[in-house]
């Protein structure tokens, strides 16, 4: 019997279809608003955001009240609008991100319906919707799912226009492919345009294919191109002359060359990044690889396109000075393509498929079972403070390996009857996995986001005081209490907006102390050990309210003084 080959038809009905992407769909975005924003980019582009909206200025981002050139504003422009029609809170700082992966989701099932077949679509959808690393950075308030979706709808535009019988057609969507990377510059800079023209200029060289360049529609596109992008560049250089050099020079070319953001890694950084953010199709990569090999001397092989564009972004990142692991998101869903495709070719056409698939996930089954021998080690590191929040984690824990491991049996079990249902189930039990482990996260970023002890004491500061943030940045309690804080002697990320306007804050400590004396009013932020250092100095200094991570002081009542 060969893999798959029983009701292949009946598990493609559009019915059933829409039924799935409506209860993935609830679940993606249903588990948005559970946890709370954790340092350091959930907190600082929800708080850039909330600036934008309150500031009413949508040219010059900031971010605690300091100029912050290191992005353009595109996502910041897209969550101050939901900010506005939806209110200020932890679901809307991150449904940009989670609309935008999840429309990628649906852009990759229609591709490769369009480039291979409906069943290849189909499965690429179901390889990215299951992917662990593509549901995490979905759920995720950072740069780099929106820069990775309009990457891949370029890249997409790029492949139906290649495919596409007629001129109009082709050119429509290759003007899409312009827009696109025009919107993925403004969601994350230069680099929206120069993945595509690197993924370019390999696939010529490796396939041997230039008649591509002469069907990029280069002049309308760049013209396009410039339309989109230009007004901010051009409007935010008009009001801020010190833009150019430190958006250009600073955030690409030595962001790049040099490790001075102390992001640095080893060059195998983004492998194991790569196979566990990719961990239920992994075994399926060589095989997708090879088949696009096999397949790249056609006149225009978009299987080989994929693959130059998932190893030149992944050994450009390899080779960058600045490494974070979102960096290699727009891989998956190219990668996600080739497995599809590869999966539809197997199904139906291997009679050995059905044992190697079911000895997969059968093994997948037995590799969550392990896991529960290790949950012991689950807050082995965690601080005194912290130890109940683990052990609650635990549980989560629990929950996500136990889908896992029925969801895999299944999969198993139904290899040899229906080989879709089977991929499907297989499916199913790493996406629940990962949303599940992922959505628990809570009980440790809890207290990491500060949100307890700013519902104790939001209320109770006066709007019009000085707050002052002494020796620490924090990304997620401005956010949370609504209100920017003065920098005190360590700008951290904020150094270029503090030299900026060096009279928005305090450089020395000794220029803070001067300050709170005669600031009777002052609020201020700061770890525990700085409060414990600032008491030794004999400070006025009266504590409102504390978590284990930080304390919130306040400058002692006159009156009290008085008496």
């Amino acid at each position: 019997m060969q893999f798959g080959q029983i009701r292949q038809a009946s598990a493609l009905h559009p019915g059933k279809i829409l039924l799935l992407v409506i209860i993935y769909g609830l679940i993606w975005f249903g588990t948005l608003n559970y946890r709370h924003l954790i340092p350091s980019d959930e907190g600082r582009y929800a708080e850039i955001a909330r600036e934008m909206l309150v500031t009413g200025d949508w040219v010059t981002p900031r971010y605690n009240g300091y100029k912050y050139f290191e992005k353009p504003p595109l996502q910041a422009w897209a969550t101050a609008a939901t900010f506005q029609v939806f209110g200020i809170g932890d679901w809307q700082a991150r449904l940009w991100a989670a609309l935008t992966g999840f429309l990628t989701i649906l852009l990759i099932g229609f591709t490769g319906t369009r480039l291979f077949s409906a069943r290849a679509g189909w499965l690429a959808a179901v390889v990215l919707a299951s992917s662990p690393m593509w549901v995490i950075s979905g759920h995720f308030n950072s740069l780099d799912m929106g820069l990775s979706a309009f990457l891949v709808a370029a890249l997409c535009s790029l492949l139906l226009a290649q495919h596409s019988q007629s001129k109009t057609s082709s050119r429509n969507w290759m003007w899409l492919c312009w827009i696109c990377m025009a919107l993925a510059t403004l969601s994350k800079g230069l680099i929206g345009a120069a993945i595509p023209a690197m993924v370019f200029i390999a696939y010529s060289i490796s396939a041997w294919d230039w008649k591509i360049w002469a069907r990029l529609r280069l002049l309308s596109g760049t013209l396009i191109f410039l339309a989109i992008t230009a007004p901010w560049f051009v409007l935010v250089a008009l009001r801020n002359p010190e833009f150019l050099e430190f958006f250009f020079i600073h955030e690409h070319l030595q962001r790049f060359t040099q490790d001075a953001h102390s992001r640095t890694g080893p060059i195998y950084y983004f492998v194991p990044l790569l196979l566990i953010g990719l961990l239920p199709w992994v075994l399926q990569i060589p095989g997708s690889i090879l088949q696009a090999w096999n397949e790249r001397r056609r006149e225009f092989s978009s299987s080989w396109l994929l693959v130059c564009w998932s190893v030149m972004i992944f050994v450009f990142f390899s080779v960058s000075h600045s490494k974070l692991p979102g960096y290699i998101i727009p891989v998956f869903p190219a990668l996600a393509l080739l497995i599809g495709h590869r999966l539809d070719q197997l199904l139906g056409n291997s009679n050995s498929m059905a044992f190697t698939w079911k000895l997969q996930v059968f093994g997948f089954a037995i590799l969550g079972s392990i896991g529960f021998f290790f949950l012991s080690e689950i807050g082995k590191q965690a601080r005194p403070d912290e130890i109940e929040a683990y052990a609650q984690y635990t549980y989560w824990v629990i929950a996500a390996l136990s889908a896992l491991i029925i969801f895999s049996a299944y999969a198993a079990w139904q290899s040899k009857r229906n080989g879709i249902q089977s991929i499907l189930s297989f499916a199913c039990g790493f996406f629940l996995c990962a949303i599940i482990a992922g959505t628990g996260h809570e009980t440790l970023g809890r207290a990491v986001s500060g949100i307890d002890l700013v519902e104790r004491v939001k209320t109770s500061i006066p709007a019009k005081v000085n707050f002052y943030s002494v020796r620490l940045l924090d990304h997620t309690v401005p956010f949370y209490l609504g209100r920017t804080m003065i920098m005190v002697e360590s700008p951290d990320e904020l150094e270029f907006g503090v030299k900026q306007e060096p009279e928005l804050w305090v450089p020395t400590l000794e220029a803070f102390i001067t300050r709170w004396n005669e600031d009777l009013t002052a609020y201020a932020l700061m770890v525990p050990e700085q409060y414990i250092a600032l008491q030794g100095l004999n400070l006025p200094m009266q504590e409102v309210d504390r978590d284990s991570r930080r304390v919130i002081v306040k400058h002692p009542d006159t009156s009290k003084l008085a008496q």
